[in-house]
């Protein structure tokens, strides 16, 4: 399975061109001078606690966004989503610091309906009139790739789809038959010669950037390659074929000097994981308190009910696959915690009737939010399983052990996707399975605060839970 593109390009994508630098500007820019004029319009200084908005702004929109829609309609979607989650946390961070009244409403109100509309035109038009300038001053890099094999037609595609690192690809170079080689190029670019040509070709064509996609197996000729490149003054890039397999938060790192390959780590590296951990700590505390007085009613409501415990502590697999106790409030007759484990169905009669009505609306979820102050859970991420159902499913499924990297959440990014609930079909279970991947690739604080609001929605819209 190939990797994912969004993947590569953080692994080993060339220096970012100035073009590009400019577009990871831009939101944070266009988002304070919105809040500036705002302020102009209606007389505000900017005193204090606008300038300490305007830095808590900054470091929640850098970098910007890069332009990676393909439609306009696309763009706007990614520009809404993207200032609703920084306003959603804005909103919930002035009301947990009880500073919003500091600011003058007008104000507010403009710089909120005001800044999507200008992120949104900015994103239309600073692109092109880079692209223009690239273009006007001879600013693009030329490279060549060697190896035309699926590797680099691949990285050729992701970087013909980022015109703002100001890259051309020449063509290819390549030993194999015209045969195969033309077959791989088709399309994306000229077989230009063999490997052994490229050195000569690079000085003489002023080549800026080499991309070297080679399998592993041709050690020999890369090593031979490399040492006939040190007489030219190309970058050189080695793309290995590790890509060739599905990675998560890969990136480069060094020990003692020495590069290491990252090809599958939690996203919560080093200060990523303190800021998850921070953030946790923070929403489960005020959620607690917040919905005391709901917990203590739910918890009478389950002791009338039904006989049996209030709470309903099950094994489940948590972080780097080590059983914790999860806590729910119990909805059904028995509390099953053994070697089988059936899932809930629509009309299990193990469910009562007041569980049925918690499930409806995973109340029954509540309690966790108690496993995330343990530090056994997170607000957002996979979805914890029973230990039975993860020692089925690790035969079946392959890398599903890799959503253990993270710790297991009271909601996740498959659960506001369609696949909260019972999964029936081993299909099912491995989309879920696909989109919690797809979680750890992609973490930020601004997705997992999307997740949240997201969930409301659907808890709340989900006609088909039970």
């Amino acid at each position: 399975m190939l990797a994912d593109p969004q993947t590569q390009r953080q692994f080993f994508e060339p220096r970012a061109a100035p073009a590009a630098q400019v577009m990871a500007l831009i939101d944070p820019l266009v988002t304070i001078c919105v809040l500036l004029l705002a302020m102009a319009l209606f007389r505000v200084p900017f005193d204090g606690p606008y300038l300490i908005l305007a830095l808590v702004v900054f470091s929640l929109t850098f970098p910007g966004q890069l332009p990676g829609a393909s439609t306009v309609g696309a763009l706007a979607g990614e520009v809404v989503i993207g200032w609703v989650t920084t306003v959603a946390l804005l909103l919930f961070i002035g009301w947990a610091t009880g500073t919003m009244e500091i600011f003058d409403p007008r104000v507010l109100s403009a710089w909120l309906i005001a800044t999507p509309v200008a992120r949104f035109a900015t994103h239309l038009g600073v692109p092109k009139l880079l692209l223009r300038l690239l273009a006007a001053e001879g600013a693009q890099r030329v490279a060549v790739i060697a190896g035309a094999c699926g590797l680099g037609r691949t990285l050729t595609e992701q970087i013909r789809r980022q015109p703002l690192l100001g890259v051309r690809i020449a063509g290819f170079f390549d030993d194999r038959g015209p045969e195969r080689t033309m077959e791989s190029a088709r399309g994306i670019g000229p077989i230009l010669g063999t490997i052994d040509e490229l050195p000569s070709y690079a000085k003489s064509h002023r080549v800026d950037l080499i991309y070297i996609t080679l399998p592993m197996a041709s050690q020999p000729r890369i090593v031979r390659l490399l040492d006939q490149l040190h007489d030219t003054t190309a970058s050189i890039y080695f793309v290995p074929d590790i890509f060739l397999f599905d990675l998560i938060q890969a990136r480069i790192d060094t020990i003692g000097g020495i590069p290491v390959a990252a090809v599958c780590e939690t996203p919560f590296h080093g200060l990523d994981g303190v800021v998850k951990r921070a953030s946790d700590i923070v929403l489960a505390l005020l959620i607690l308190l917040l919905i005391s007085p709901l917990l203590l009613a739910i918890a009478i409501g389950v002791k009338l009910s039904s006989p049996g415990p209030v709470l309903f502590r099950q094994r489940r697999y948590g972080l780097d696959g080590r059983e914790i106790q999860v806590y729910k409030f119990r909805s059904m007759r028995v509390t099953e915690d053994g070697e089988v484990i059936r899932q809930a169905t629509r009309d299990d009669e193990r469910v009562t009737r007041f569980g049925a009505f918690l499930r409806r609306y995973s109340l029954d979820e509540l309690p966790q939010f108690i496993n995330v102050l343990q530090g056994r859970m997170s607000v957002v991420g996979p979805r914890p399983h029973a230990v039975a159902h993860s020692e089925m499913y690790r035969r079946l499924i392959k890398g599903y052990m890799i959503r253990h990297k993270v710790r297991p959440g009271i909601t996740g990014w498959a659960q506001v996707n369609g696949f909260r609930g019972e999964t029936r079909t081993l299909d099912r279970m491995e989309s879920r399975i696909a989109y919690d991947l797809a979680y750890l690739r992609h973490w930020s604080l601004q997705l997992d605060l999307w997740i949240v609001l997201k969930t409301v929605f659907t808890v709340l819209n989900d006609r088909n839970a039970y």
